[in-house]
């Protein structure tokens, strides 16, 4: 016999031991066995406890340093907690280890059982949410069957996924995708119907004509790109956006009804398109005009904020180590070249203007002014 298991002991003896010189893992251990034997009786011998398993291996770390030892003991018992308060006290009598003298402190003694109780109250928590995880509402189930239901439901419509309304459907929704139909489908919109792609196929306009169509297109560069190849393709009525950066396939149902309610006819958007490229107020260009004539010869970059004050202003050739995320305009007493208009767009800049214009810098995001343009923009 001998050994006590850890997992089946019920404390754990921890001692700190302290000597003069230099000794090692046996002479401790001889002396535990030697220095307690017959101090405590047969009961609480600890070579019959060893042979018996209730007291288990010593598990000894020595640190050696010049001239002296430290070492860490540590003694597990499957005793109760008197005899093994006992047994532990008894280890503070001895005074010498192998031919040095010696000092034994007992530091603490664990109770194994806690830390096992610890852990099955811990791991109990774990299974009964893992329990109430894998165990469905019923609304939960219904509505999963419901979504499967409707998933189940696409059709391929003149080569085209579609949902099974566009068969008979007096309007039509275009998206991108499948997967931009089968979301709209799980949530109720049947009408959907996937280009397959960016590009617009030309069996489409057979397919749109005399109904009424709604473009509903990603918030993002791809739903611009889709969008202008529409406005050539073909007629459409309405467009919808899902929200910026945010893609048709992966909106809530409540998003996806809050964008169709919102949808605006074609018109209004190329009306907006194309204020959106209108030019500067004449108050901002005498603003503009201003700041211009006080840069002259300054070699300098003045940023603005959407209130026309300056927040930032450095040398031309330092402008890329602007600390500015946001800015409305850039101003700079020198040419525009690319590296400025790669600043502005970084800024998310709506006008950058320069002295004169670099033949390679150019911008479908930023709109880009020379000085000698602003006083004819002005009078006009």
């Amino acid at each position: 016999m001998g050994k006590v298991s850890q997992n089946s002991s019920n404390y754990v003896i921890k001692a700190k031991l302290e000597s003069d010189g230099v000794i090692e893992k046996s002479d401790i251990v001889g002396a535990i066995f030697g220095q307690t034997e017959g101090l405590l009786g047969e009961d609480l011998d600890l070579r019959e406890l060893r042979n018996h398993g209730k007291v288990g291996r010593f598990e000894v770390e020595l640190e050696n340093t010049t001239g002296s030892t430290e070492a860490d003991i540590e003694i597990s018992t499957s005793l109760d907690a008197a005899d093994t308060a006992i047994l532990a006290a008894s280890l503070e009598t001895i005074e010498k280890v192998g031919p040095t003298h010696s000092d034994i402190r007992v530091e603490q003694i664990l109770d194994v059982r806690t830390s096992k109780r610890d852990y099955i109250l811990k791991r109990s928590k774990q299974l009964l949410e893992n329990i109430k995880s894998d165990t469905p509402e019923m609304g939960e189930l219904k509505r999963e069957i419901k979504e499967s239901a409707r998933e189940a439901e696409i059709i391929e419509y003149e080569g085209f996924d579609a949902g099974p309304d566009v068969r008979f459907s007096d309007d039509i929704v275009l998206v991108e995708g499948v997967a931009d139909v089968r979301n709209l489908v799980k949530n109720g919109v049947k009408n959907a119907l996937a280009l397959g792609g960016t590009s617009v196929p030309a069996k489409i306009t057979d397919i749109v004509e005399e109904r009424e169509v709604t473009a509903f297109l990603d918030g993002d560069r791809g739903g611009d790109l889709i969008l202008e190849e529409l406005k050539t393709g073909i007629d459409v009525d309405y467009v919808a956006r899902a929200p910026e950066d945010k893609e048709v396939e992966e909106l809530s149902e409540k998003k996806i009804f809050e964008a169709l309610r919102d949808k605006d006819p074609l018109k209004y958007v190329e009306e907006t398109e194309t204020d959106e490229e209108d030019t500067p107020s004449s108050e901002e260009l005498e603003k503009f005009q201003k700041i211009m004539s006080d840069l002259v010869a300054t070699r300098a970059v003045n940023i603005l904020n959407y209130d026309l004050e300056v927040v930032s202003r450095m040398p031309i050739d330092n402008a890329s180590k602007a600390e500015v995320d946001e800015a409305y305009a850039i101003l700079a007493d020198g040419e525009v070249t690319e590296s400025l208009v790669d600043l502005a767009e970084n800024m998310s800049a709506d006008y950058l203007v320069g002295r004169s214009k670099s033949g390679t810098a150019n911008s479908s995001e930023v709109n880009i002014i020379t000085s000698d343009e602003i006083t004819p923009m002005i009078t006009e």
